[in-house]
């Protein structure tokens, strides 16, 4: 039970930071040129686009797992 409350904590913070920022961003260093002793080098943002959806459904997961880790067995199913 304990693990299912931890896993749904953990799933609605990431829920939460992925709808804060929206995608992640990367830095990508590629080289233009190469001639000889002369070297040009390119520094690209690139950016993963995060859909809202994402984040969405993982506070919905996380809440329904919290919400099973924390309900107490009913005394008829024992």
């Amino acid at each position: 039970m304990r693990g299912l409350v931890i896993l749904g904590i953990v799933l609605v913070v990431l829920g939460i930071v992925s709808l804060v920022y929206e995608g992640i961003t990367y830095k990508k260093n590629t080289e233009v040129i190469d001639f000889g002793p002369l070297e040009a080098h390119v520094e690209e943002t690139k950016k993963v686009p995060l859909p809202p959806v994402v984040g969405i459904i993982s506070i919905a997961a996380g809440v329904v797992l919290v919400a099973m880790g924390v309900r107490r067995p009913s005394a008829a199913g024992r």
